[in-house]
């Protein structure tokens, strides 16, 4: 049987590049079906990536942002192995071939095309950029005990089982670091391949806000460490209130000792606020872990079925 292959290209003001884009990726993989699906453009990328040929399927996503898009994508698109790329010609398509080699062939469940390790700070130009995805990368792989290159690549390939299983909720430019830490929580199949990065070229304007979606991003871990690590989430701000409350309390507590009387109240009723909220961030903690462990059993199950699913239909 003939595996399908889905090419995503989510764009949004691209008509300098999707056409050139569309057609690099149509070369370097014969056999693939182009899905670009339009975000609102305000140029001529809907009209251009129409014109294109009866390989490209072009279509419209009207809620803004890149997280839309490709929930869109991943719902509407059945294929044995999906290449997610972006519109604006900075991914090389001749990598496609190999990261669909490792879905196909290696039972890989996502292939991440590293920037970082070749030509990423030579080639981008805009300045904490790099800085931005250095610190990204090291606070998910010390959070999720991982050694991830490159956290932030929009140039991906998933298998099905990856597709149609994994949660997405991010609206923007987050949903990489979503996908990266589903995946690692999941613990499944990744892999790392070195890409050429290059620059936008000139005339193309990048649609991402260095400090907004960076605040976007660190905002997408903090929250998902809190729901998918909540015992040690709240195991920190249960030991801060707890260290809180010792402080205060151990100089009441002293002079108690020494005078028999409390010359402190306040401070004392406060030691033990905190202490009280220290015990409940506890109890947070433990009942969370057991409910994040349960789910992602759930998950793993409902991944397998729709693996065995998949083959029967083979």
């Amino acid at each position: 049987m003939n595996k399908k292959t889905a090419v995503l290209v989510p764009c949004y003001n691209e008509e300098k590049t999707v056409e050139k884009v569309a057609r690099d990726f149509m070369k370097a993989l014969p056999e693939a079906t182009i899905y670009i699906y339009d975000n609102n453009s305000t140029d001529r990328t809907y009209e251009i990536a129409s014109s294109l040929g009866e390989r490209v399927v072009v279509r419209k996503e009207y809620r803004q942002g890149k997280g839309n898009v490709v929930r869109s994508m991943f719902r509407d698109i059945d294929a044995d192995c999906y290449i997610m790329t972006d519109g604006d010609d900075t991914y090389p398509a001749e990598c496609a071939r190999e990261m669909c080699s490792y879905i196909l062939d290696e039972g890989y469940d996502m292939v991440i095309g590293d920037r970082l390790s070749s030509t990423y700070f030579s080639e981008n130009k805009r300045m904490f950029h790099g800085f931005g995805n250095k610190l990204v990368r090291w606070l998910i792989n010390y959070l999720f005990k991982s050694n991830i290159k490159d956290i932030m690549t929009g140039y991906r390939a998933f298998s099905y089982e990856f597709v149609k299983t994994v949660p997405i909720t991010s609206a923007g430019f987050e949903i990489e670091t979503e996908m990266t830490i589903n995946a690692l929580d999941m613990r499944l199949n990744i892999k790392e391949i070195p890409i050429q990065f290059r620059d936008r070229p000139e005339g193309s304007v990048s649609k991402l806000n260095t400090f907004s979606d960076g605040m976007k991003v660190l905002k997408t871990i903090a929250v998902m460490f809190k729901e998918y690590r909540p015992m040690i989430f709240f195991g920190i701000i249960s030991f801060i209130f707890i260290a809180v409350a010792a402080v205060l309390f151990v100089p009441v507590f002293i002079e108690f000792i020494k005078i028999h009387e409390v010359p402190r109240f306040p401070t004392l009723i406060f030691s033990l606020i905190c202490a009280v909220i220290s015990a409940i961030s506890f109890a947070i903690g433990v009942i969370l872990d057991v409910i994040v462990k349960k789910n992602k059993q759930n998950s793993i199950v409902r991944l397998n079925l729709v693996s065995a699913q998949r083959k029967k239909e083979k």
